[in-house]
């Protein structure tokens, strides 16, 4: 990865809560973003391994795109797995931050497919 940091990371998301955010307009997070006190992020680099090793097996999963430029101070860019440094949003993820969404689809490569805009 660049020095430059992205502007833009992905949240996965279950069917649920999908449909909370779009029906609340925030969601404060999955059972282990509650428990660590902030909402996991992950980069585009970093999300396919983060599927499989976070949701392997589960189905009806959608991906939400982040504006990362919209949270100011309560975004951190913290050490994690293997000491990749990821975003992790000490707040409620709001839907008017999101840029894109859909459901999680792979490439043929294995990759977890980004949703586009527009």
């Amino acid at each position: 990865m660049s020095d430059e940091m992205p502007t833009t990371a992905y949240k996965v998301l279950t069917a649920e809560q999908m449909a909370t955010l779009e029906h609340d307009g925030s969601f404060a997070g999955a059972p282990i973003d509650l428990e660590d006190g902030y909402v996991h992020l992950s980069t585009a680099e970093q999300l396919t391994e983060t599927v499989d090793k976070h949701f392997a097996g589960q189905l009806d999963l959608h991906v939400a795109a982040v504006d990362l430029g919209s949270f100011g101070q309560s975004l951190k860019w913290e050490p994690s797995r293997g000491g990749q440094l990821f975003p992790h949003l000490y707040g409620p993820l709001l839907l008017e931050t999101v840029i894109a969404y859909g459901p999680l689809e792979r490439l043929d490569d294995g990759r977890v497919r980004l949703p586009v805009t527009g």
